[in-house]
């Protein structure tokens, strides 16, 4: 959940895949209560998420025509309310991130 023009491409096309991946875990029935639980995943964004993330993604010239599958409410039937209603700490987020790339810290500083 961290602002997509912060984030150095490599990250940027990464989340994205990894959306992709979320939904169809998802659909599969797949636990995702570690990705969760570690701060990792914000299932009630997902769809605006992506949509931020390929805005971006379109800004810096990337092609984006990928389709996310809805889910129905069945598919959440592996999760937990408390889980899919869980938030993400978007503070905590940032700075792991700007601990962990350095081009993503590039990028953020640009922006402050």
């Amino acid at each position: 959940m961290v602002d997509p023009k912060f984030m150095c491409d490599k990250h940027l096309l990464g989340e994205h895949c990894e959306i992709h991946m979320f939904i169809g875990a998802i659909r599969k029935g797949k636990r995702l209560d570690g990705f969760i639980k570690n701060n990792l995943l914000e299932i009630g964004s997902i769809y605006n998420r992506h949509d931020e993330l390929a805005q971006e993604m379109l800004k810096r010239g990337f092609k984006h025509n990928s389709i996310l599958p809805k889910l129905e409410g069945s598919d959440f039937k592996c999760l937990p309310k408390e889980l899919t209603e869980a938030k993400i700490d978007r503070r905590k987020a940032l700075l792991d991130l700007l601990k962990r790339c350095k081009y993503c810290r590039e990028r953020y500083s640009k922006f402050r």
